[in-house]
């Protein structure tokens, strides 16, 4: 004997009920020997627990809704069934309308609904469901019976979860079956105590009847058909790259279930779980795929013939309340505990989950948050005299939780699952305010905020399941030269990094100084500009921030690829948020150390990463070095750079055969300077630069600490418009060329250098010999020289371009992919 449940889903229409009968019958055909358990149809124990709350309320709307109620069961009646056959099944139906209707008449005269009424109420779903399923498949050509298991199933006057009096429920079990050869239309979720009164069998109730009848009978198996492959890894709706597993001890199944997973009901399990009884968790709209197995004997498999994964799944428990109890008052007493939980157990509070703490000071407990009120006032009773001599502290609830869970047997003999767990979660700033586990190591479950819930389980499912895979969702501001050009080698790049690196970097949203977009699945990088302007939306920064930090994604990272001060200002609470910065934008490395220090500090203490390598030598691995050389213990003595790829071209390129001010204005007309070639030639940029890495070497200094040896004099930089600049420049022409004959008969060159020793930071030009590292300078390349304890008589020397989009993006997107490696 099988035993076939099938779920609200599939008898929710008349296509679906004919699958329903496709599989039944396919079992027939087969000569199987097979009992039907069936659910209400989707939506209608919802429209009755509805209908009878307006009733209790004298609403006569609750006649409205019989009448949905009654128009879902008979317009699928006139689908499934040829008109000239519909009326023995609508009298069936009418019959059970009418007296549905007189029960809630009744309700709203009386204006009370009672658990013992309710259950009646609710029972009609599954009745009238299951004489449809009935009807259909003798009409169809499959011998059936309709069975209301209020006959068979006894329990006691639980009203809303009735307990099952197993005794006499399986004798008539067995009794009936004996007498009745027929395939058996059963319905679900429904029972009968002594005295005849209807109860049901609480949440997850048709399960539990498939699983009484399949121990009862005893059966080969029992199948529980709904409209998933089976038992995910995940929740599906929340995880996209869940999979289903192949197969789940009942230990396993009983642990995922119990922490929300909706499949199966965990007291469903019981009366198979006695009897060795495998239970088979199938789609009704996916017949042919083998769904999970729940058993033992049964390896550790997951799905697709996974069977390496350290767990077996992620449940989850979507709101919860935790209530704290603790006090110097606990330590060493007893019996707190027992009247902690006596007290609850005998207003049926049901807890979730329990942590203590080892030095016995603390309880903490998961609740369901309508137990609150109830729970509270029932420990304030109970301890009522500790709590007024405070050796207990005031109760503390906290509200918004969730709790999350992995589950797996195979974590007992796997060192270190704990610490990825909780690693996973901490690198993606999920912070975790209780934690339980059981001895058997079957599941360990966090408390979490439960704003972080879609977060924190794709995070953990990414972490365990697709370990050789990471995602990173970039927020990029700025996507103008650099910015576009990063968009164009993360392009480029994506096939290499998913394939060689198992990295898939999505870009969830741009914004330029017009528009931005968002796109959760990724935006197209093929035709992101295209998107932008017909999808894009005016830019805000603050909404741009506000809804990065309303979805909430793991492995976040905001890239700021400008040069706004704006953009600067949300750095700390994107921090805060537990989103990575990356970014070339040197004002808030190099504005006031506070803030800096701010930056550091959140990114700490958010364990999230503020990356900023570009701002001193654009892809050069600057900063990095530094920090090694410090990080090994290296004393740094002094720092010299040629930091500015635009200042490097003009003096390597002025060598007196042309006019200064002609240099300029020829760097000026390929793009090498700014628009306002004194953005480049006040040595303000330079400044921020050493500055920097000033602040990098230990050193708190201000950006007005950094000496500046003017280059221009002070009419340049005073000129009112960019002309007027150039006449000014050509006055100082045989100044500066004097400065460049004097340096060639030393043998000499000019250079702007910035430079660091003994906490003294300053720019200016130079003069340098062939001695030195700088001599050699060609083009717009950059160089930073360290001189070191141990690099002292040839300092360390880093060379390369310094400026420019594809340089600046490279070292932007190295950053990313590095940061992708500490997430993963």
């Amino acid at each position: 004997m099988i035993v076939l449940k099938f779920g609200g889903t599939s008898v929710g229409s008349p296509e679906s009920i004919r699958q329903v009968a496709r599989i039944v019958l396919n079992y027939k055909a087969q000569q199987r020997n097979i009992v039907v358990v069936n659910s209400a149809m989707s939506g209608i124990t919802n429209l009755l627990v509805e209908a009878a709350e307006r009733a209790c309320n004298s609403d006569s709307s609750y006649l409205g809704i019989l009448e949905q109620i009654k128009e879902k069961h008979l317009s699928t009646v006139k689908v499934l069934i040829d008109i000239e056959k519909q009326t023995p099944i609508k009298q069936t139906l009418g019959d059970l309308f009418r007296e549905l209707e007189e029960i809630l008449y009744g309700v709203s005269l009386i204006k009370e609904l009672t658990p013992r009424t309710s259950d009646l109420v609710l029972s009609f779903g599954e009745r009238m469901a299951s004489s449809i399923l009935s009807y259909f498949l003798n009409e169809s050509g499959a011998e059936s019976e309709y069975l209301d298991t209020r006959k068979l199933i006894r329990t006691d006057r639980n009203f809303g979860n009735a307990r099952v009096d197993f005794e006499t429920t399986n004798y008539n079990i067995q009794k009936h079956f004996e007498e009745h050869s027929k395939l058996q239309i059963a319905t679900g979720f429904i029972a009968v105590t002594d005295r005849g009164a209807t109860t049901t069998l609480g949440r997850g109730g048709s399960d539990y009847t498939a699983s009484i009848l399949g121990g009862a009978l005893p059966a080969e198996r029992v199948e529980i058909w709904t409209d998933v492959d089976g038992v995910m890894s995940a929740n599906p709706k929340v995880v996209k790259e869940a999979f289903s597993l192949r197969s789940l001890s009942y230990e396993e199944a009983m642990e995922i279930s119990h922490f929300g997973a909706k499949v199966i009901y965990p007291p469903s399990i019981q009366p198979v779980y006695i009897k060795q009884i495998p239970i088979y968790v199938r789609n009704t709209f996916n017949p042919d795929f083998e769904g999970t197995r729940i058993g033992n004997g049964n390896g550790n498999g997951n799905g697709n013939g996974k069977n390496h994964y350290p767990i077996k799944g992620i449940s989850t428990m979507d709101d919860i309340a935790l209530i704290n109890l603790q006090g110097s008052g606990l330590i060493g007493v007893a019996d707190v505990s027992a009247r902690l939980f006596s007290v609850l157990n005998r207003a049926r509070v049901n807890i979730i989950l329990i942590a203590q703490a080892s030095s016995e000071h603390s309880i903490s407990f998961a609740v369901d948050p309508k137990d609150v009120k109830q729970a509270t006032k029932l420990i304030k009773e109970e301890f009522g005299s500790e709590l007024a001599s405070r050796k207990i502290d005031p109760l503390t609830v906290e509200h918004d939780l969730s709790i999350l869970a992995i589950v797996g047997e195979k974590m007992r003999s796997k060192p270190g699952v704990t610490g990825k767990f909780f690693t996973a979660l901490g690198k993606n700033g999920v912070n975790i305010l209780s934690i339980a586990q059981g001895v058997s190591e079957l599941n360990v479950s966090a408390v979490i905020e439960k704003k972080n819930l879609s977060k924190a389980v794709n995070t953990v499912h990414e972490s365990f399941f697709l370990s050789n895979h990471k995602t990173v969702n970039l927020f990029i501001v700025g996507a103008g030269l650099i910015g576009g050009t990063l968009l164009e080698q993360i392009r480029q790049q994506a096939d290499v990094l998913r394939s060689k690196k198992l990295l898939k970097i999505n870009v969830v949203a741009v914004a330029r100084s017009r528009k931005m977009l968002f796109e959760t699945e990724g935006i197209s990088l093929e035709n992101w500009r295209e998107e932008l302007e017909e999808k894009g939306e005016p830019t805000m920064l603050d909404a741009f921030v506000k809804k990065m930090n309303e979805l909430n994604l793991p492995n976040s990272i905001f890239v700021d690829n400008t040069s706004s001060a704006e953009v600067v200002q949300h750095y700390l609470s994107i921090l805060d948020s537990s989103v990575s910065v990356v970014t070339p934008n040197k004002l808030a490395s190099s504005g006031p150390y506070l803030y800096f220090q701010g930056l550091k500090d959140t990114a700490f203490r958010n364990n999230v990463r503020y990356m900023y390598e570009t701002n001193v030598g654009a892809g050069l691995p600057v900063l990095t070095t530094l920090n090694d050389l410090k990080n090994s213990g290296d004393e740094i003595l002094c720092i010299e750079g040629v930091l500015s790829g635009t200042l490097s071209y003009i003096f390597n390129t002025f060598d007196g055969s042309q006019p200064f001010s002609e240099v300029v204005k020829a760097a000026k007309a390929k793009g090498f300077t700014e628009p306002d070639p004194r953005d480049d030639l006040n040595g303000a940029d330079v400044a921020r630069k050493i500055l920097i890495l000033a602040r990098e070497s230990g050193y708190d200094l201000e950006l007005g600490q950094v000496e500046i040896r003017p280059i221009l004099p002070e009419s340049c930089l005073t000129a009112l418009t960019i002309d007027e600049f150039f006449k000014e420049l050509q006055k100082f022409d045989e100044t500066i060329e004097q400065q460049c004959v004097q340096a060639r008969k030393e043998g000499k060159v000019l250079r702007v250098i910035a430079s660091l020793k003994d906490g003294r930071a300053q720019v200016g030009l130079e003069a340098v010999d062939s001695s030195h590292p700088f001599y050699s300078l060609s083009g717009s390349d950059n160089m930073i020289s360290f001189q070191t304890t141990r690099y002292n008589e040839r300092p360390l020397v880093i060379k390369g371009p310094g400026a420019g989009a594809e340089v600046t993006a490279a070292g932007v997107f190295a950053e990313i992919i590095s940061l992708s490696n500490y997430l993963s």
